[in-house]
């Protein structure tokens, strides 16, 4: 789906950037739970309270787009009883949370392959979108066996398939305007890497990582990510925006 960039402003409500396009990667829901001698899925579950809360936080403070990466491509190394305890757990807040999501304005989205993933949980994605599809309060993206690399590859065959030997700008052109930028990249769990995560719409974005693992993540947290963002000064390449004329006489005035 064609994503647009929206221009980031200030609401008079709140201090913090509105229209943003935020990724997570949730990380430390194991180390969480082998941490207080626990099963790794209990970490998961912990996970699936934090998701709640976050989702929440981030429509309250006007996040334009939230994507959680819930399952990636390379999460089918762990022990299958891991990866079926996830699957569960994501069919799980799906039927539970679709018409609450609903009536908060927010609009889900999985993305990622669904050829391999259990019909079961299949269904509930497919019910979550379908209900919230008139949504525009938030966008909540999903990831579900999500590879950053393949999901650019398939675009990229695509593209080629439907042009005669494009160039390639046209192809830079059109998976920016197909998959859209990204703002700011936060990564629970204390790793500092991207894991094959939105590489593309990774391009500008600003990075942000935390040493809190995903279950305990909330609000705090995220306001921290924000202001972190705000600090930042995001040039695309150019230069930093010149001081104004004034500031600067009035500089030079008090050495003299």
């Amino acid at each position: 789906m064609q994503s647009k960039v929206l221009p980031i402003n200030f609401t008079p409500q709140s201090t913090w950037p509105a229209g943003l396009s935020v990724a997570i990667i949730m990380d430390g829901n194991g180390r969480w739970a082998a941490r207080r001698g626990l099963p790794r899925v209990v970490g998961h579950r912990a996970g699936v309270v934090a998701v709640r809360r976050t989702v929440e936080h981030a429509r309250r403070l006007g996040i334009r787009q939230l994507t959680l990466y819930a399952f990636s491509s390379d999460n089918w190394r762990r022990p299958p009883l891991e990866v079926e305890s996830i699957f569960w757990l994501l069919r799980t807040y799906l039927r539970i949370e679709a018409e609450k999501l609903r009536q908060s304005g927010v609009r889900v989205e999985v993305i990622g392959r669904r050829d391999r993933i259990p019909d079961a949980l299949l269904r509930e994605i497919k019910h979550a979108e379908a209900t919230t599809a008139a949504c525009k309060n938030l966008n909540l993206r999903i990831a579900i066996d999500y590879s950053s690399r393949m999901s650019i590859a398939d675009l990229a065959c695509r593209l080629l398939a439907q042009r005669d030997t494009p160039e390639p700008n046209q192809i830079v052109q059109a998976l920016t305007e197909e998959i859209g930028d990204l703002d700011l990249l936060i990564r629970t769990g204390g790793e500092q890497r991207l894991s094959d995560f939105l590489l593309w719409e990774s391009a500008y974005a600003e990075l942000h990582f935390t040493d809190r693992m995903w279950p305990d993540f909330d609000g705090t947290d995220l306001e921290a990510a924000l202001s972190d963002f705000r600090r930042r000064e995001r040039r695309y390449g150019g230069l930093p925006a010149p001081a104004p004329a004034n500031t600067t006489a009035q500089s030079l005035g008090g050495a003299l």
